[in-house]
């Protein structure tokens, strides 16, 4: 029975949608969770007596868990039920925001967003593998691109509201502002979420086997470099905006604001042009997103000329989520489960690696060093990945 007949016969149109829909919020709150201290950094490290370097980690942590959580996530749950687990993780996550907003020092916080990064890990991990039986599989790229639609929401909003709220308010209030909208979220998985039992029990085994795939595992390699690229820059883009460009909150807050939404086009693109074309694609965000930063160092100084590369940047941030994840589902299907963890715990790793280079890099030598960082990390994927045909399962 293929995975798209199975979809039919245990959920209806109607409550399909409705699960994608609570995955869309969130995939919106995980990421301004995960994210929120790249717009608070500056306050964050004063109010926890760090350096900007340091209180980045705060990024890298959450990502090393994630690894963990999404390498185990299928293994330790066993034959749970997975809309249980994705409960539990939501749960998690409020849980997590509590203790940061309540962090009296600096191992406080490195511990909760320990915990945020077991939410992050678990639910990407298990997240695209759900989709898959959540719709047909002809729908699978527009739901792909309906739950990443999540991640635009967040970058549009969460960045700018965090700078101008944090301002305001504090960056404590911020993580606060976030929980009743967890704890909404919590309540509609319960309510909209099928009953998803588990397809067999997963283990260690079954990542090795996917990850022998040449294919896969140079895909894998690629989607690192890309990611690690994107996060070396964005983790400390508040530095640069503030050093560089030299503007205040509010101007910060609008630029962000600018990326954020410009993330939209590129979700509705993504999920708009795609199809079984992908390998000419995959190249993209390293391209563009890299070009982008080295555009930022020669022109950083104009606020207008930062603009327009942030809303060009933050375009093609969110459509590499659903550019990389469609890549996943058409080659990899038969394994979702797996490929998808291993997938998360590629990009967790690449987060986190991009949270501490950059960090040393910025402590150590310059802002304009960190970005440097990003685009040789953005040349060396656009490198291994050529035209993408070496990227996808050989045709049967």
């Amino acid at each position: 029975m293929s995975d798209a007949t199975y979809v039919n016969i245990e959920v209806s149109p109607g409550a399909a949608w409705g699960a994608v829909l609570s995955m869309t919020l969130c995939v919106a709150v995980l990421i301004a969770s995960e994210f929120m201290p790249v717009s608070l950094l500056t306050p964050m490290a004063q109010g926890l007596g760090a350096t900007e370097g340091q209180t980045g980690q705060a990024i890298s942590i959450s990502g090393l868990f994630a690894v963990l959580a999404s390498v185990m996530i299928t293994t330790v749950a066993g034959r749970l039920n997975r809309k249980w687990v994705l409960v539990a993780l939501t749960a998690l996550l409020l849980s997590s925001l509590v203790l940061v907003a309540m962090a009296p020092n600096f191992t406080v916080l490195m511990i909760a967003r320990a915990a945020l990064g077991i939410c992050v890990g678990g639910f990407w991990a298990l997240a695209t593998a759900v989709i898959m039986r959540l719709v047909p599989e002809r729908d699978v790229p527009r739901a792909l691109s309906l739950m990443f639609g999540g991640q635009a929401i967040a970058a549009a909003f969460a960045a700018p509201m965090g700078s101008y709220l944090g301002g305001m308010l504090g960056w404590r209030e911020v993580f606060w502002l976030l929980t009743p909208i967890v704890a909404a979220n919590l309540v509609w998985h319960v309510i909209a979420l099928p009953s998803l039992p588990a397809r067999g029990r997963q283990n260690l085994g079954a990542l090795i086997e996917v990850l022998r795939r040449p294919y896969f595992a140079r895909g894998l390699l690629a989607a690192m470099l890309s990611w690690g690229s994107a996060f070396t820059m964005f983790t400390y883009l508040r530095p640069f905006l503030e050093q560089v460009t030299g503007v205040d909150v509010s101007v910060l807050s609008v630029l962000l604001l600018l990326l954020g939404l410009a993330g939209f086009v590129g979700t509705w693109g993504a999920g708009r042009f795609l199809g079984n074309r992908i390998a000419p694609l995959l190249m993209l965000p390293a391209l563009v997103m890299g070009g982008a930063t080295l555009l930022l160092l020669a022109v950083g100084i104009s606020v207008l000329a930062v603009g327009a590369l942030l809303m060009v940047w933050g375009a093609m941030n969110t459509a590499m989520s659903v550019i990389w994840m469609t890549w996943m589902s058409q080659n990899a299907g038969d394994a979702a489960e797996a490929a998808g963890s291993l997938m998360v715990a590629a990009i967790q790793v690449s987060i986190l690696l991009g949270a501490v280079i950059g960090g040393l890099l910025l402590d150590g030598i310059s802002i304009s060093a960190t970005f440097l960082g990003s685009v040789a990390l953005a040349a060396a994927a656009i490198a291994l990945i050529g035209n993408g045909q070496h990227l996808l399962r050989p045709a049967r």
